[in-house]
């Protein structure tokens, strides 16, 4: 998948994408300007910034003196991680580095190019630099990179033989191999504005390079272009082009086409949810799905189950969290949190989706609504801790198996008494190893149902120690 603006498919972008050793449409290095855009291209192609002044969004990144903005005057000398959601201009940034003073430009992508190509790339950068010639190396999609393909790039880019442009849209650090991560500066790059977006939609209407005034826009539309977007400038596009030509298929008498809210309803029909079952929009959703139940915000919850329902989420995956979660952060406060947790995973099994996803609805709520408490995992990670810090003494003789000849002449199960003939079914005896005897692990809380349980925890406590 290439960024905003960063089509690699053939024609105009050819040259600028090809593998080693393919022809390119244009001879010499990549330094006064790139091979013109077929007036047939998608308009996001079209209206690709060819400098700095027509970048949207990315301040941060493009200051006085930022490294960034070094790399693109062509003034810096760092290798460079570009790391954000789609359409937020990755591929635009490499492009116009690739115009610096000076400098070759080599692009791969990671969907397609081998540790050969890597190693042709390199070999090749060897060569100009002997000739007093630098190679910015692009990389898209560089977290499709195996291991090995990452470990080719470290000599070349620590000794500089290459200047690395990599982009990705997931989190380098659980994506890119720690040695070339240590080599690079890692930019991360937001989404952009609305009124990022609404700048961009506004020149693409207006620019020769885009529609040139072929159609014009209302208010209503351009709203809701904005929101469609949800800062992705590509899509923004892509979806203002769907609507341009909706338009201009039922021109005015002069021959202008309207673009208004209707037209972009009938045009486009949804908003792609920005959402990758395999990269970190995985893990960051349902991180927020479990911290919005945990902070008893139903509605948040459910928006976030909504997503990643919407994406195709596997409905499983879903249920085994809502299943971890009750316990974890509910547990005793409502006990009949993980029989609703587990009965929902279960009904995912039995019916599947789409008719699942409203038992996943209904375990949400509930455990969104439950009180909470956290006893129960601390509880365990205390007695846990304990066992790992080497308090682990002796079973009680009087606990011991007895179950077997000899039992008896070793002292096992001697003494001990049997809790049902005591009048409330309770009575004085050690259970844990000597020295752990008085621990408390499990402290309720005042939540819900460990209100009533905590009352009863310190009278059972009494009654068994003596």
């Amino acid at each position: 998948m290439s960024d905003w603006l960063g089509s690699t498919d053939g024609g105009a972008d050819a040259g600028l994408f090809a593998a080693p050793g393919e022809p390119a449409d244009h001879a010499g290095p990549v330094t006064a300007g790139l091979p013109p855009v077929r007036p047939d291209a998608p308009l996001a192609v079209r209206m690709r910034p060819v400098s700095l002044d027509e970048v949207v969004g990315q301040g941060h990144l493009l200051g006085p003196g930022a490294p960034l903005r070094r790399l693109v005057d062509g003034s810096g000398a760092a290798s460079v991680m570009l790391y954000g959601p789609p359409g937020t201009g990755k591929t635009t940034l490499a492009s116009l580095i690739s115009r610096a003073t000076g400098r070759r430009f080599e692009a791969l992508s990671a969907l397609s190019a081998g540790v050969k190509d890597v190693r042709a790339v390199i070999d090749l950068a060897r060569r100009r630099l002997t000739a007093g010639e630098q190679t910015v190396l692009f990389i898209d999609e560089v977290h499709r990179f195996s291991k090995t393909q990452q470990d080719a790039l470290l000599a070349a880019v620590e000794n500089r033989i290459v200047l690395l442009v990599a982009a990705t849209t997931e989190n380098p650090s659980f994506s890119v191999v720690s040695p070339l991560l240590s080599r690079s500066l890692v930019l991360q790059l937001h989404s952009l504005t609305e009124a990022d977006i609404g700048a961009l939609l506004d020149r693409a209407v207006a620019d020769p390079r885009g529609l040139g005034g072929s159609v014009s826009m209302t208010a209503e539309a351009r709203d809701h272009l904005v929101r469609l977007a949800s800062g992705d400038a590509r899509r923004a596009l892509t979806a203002l082009e769907a609507a341009a030509g909706a338009a201009l298929d039922s021109p005015a008498e002069d021959g202008s086409g309207v673009v208004d809210l209707e037209t972009v309803e009938a045009s486009v029909d949804k908003a792609a949810v920005r959402y990758d079952r395999d990269g970190d929009q995985h893990y960051d959703v349902i991180s927020a799905f479990i911290k919005s139940i945990r902070g008893s915000d139903v509605d948040a919850a459910l928006h976030y189950l909504a997503r990643m329902i919407t994406a195709g989420e596997d409905p499983r995956f879903i249920a085994r969290r809502l299943v971890v979660h009750a316990s974890e952060d509910i547990g005793m406060a409502d006990p009949t949190a993980l029989q609703t947790a587990t009965a929902a995973a279960q009904a995912v099994q039995l019916i599947g989706m789409p008719e699942a996803r409203l038992a996943l609805a209904q375990a949400t709520i509930h455990l969104a609504t439950a009180p909470k408490s956290g006893a129960v995992i601390a509880a365990l990670g205390a007695a846990m801790a304990d066992v790992s810090a080497g308090k682990s003494g002796l079973v009680p003789p009087h606990l011991r198996d007895g179950h077997y000849a000899g039992a008896e002449k070793l002292g096992n199960a001697v003494g001990y008494r049997y809790p049902h003939n005591a009048p409330d079914g309770v009575l004085p005896q050690q259970y844990p190893p000597d020295e752990l005897v008085g621990v408390d692990y499990y402290e309720p809380t005042g939540h819900g149902a460990e209100r009533e349980i905590a009352a009863r925890v310190g009278k059972l406590r009494r009654i068994v120690r003596g």
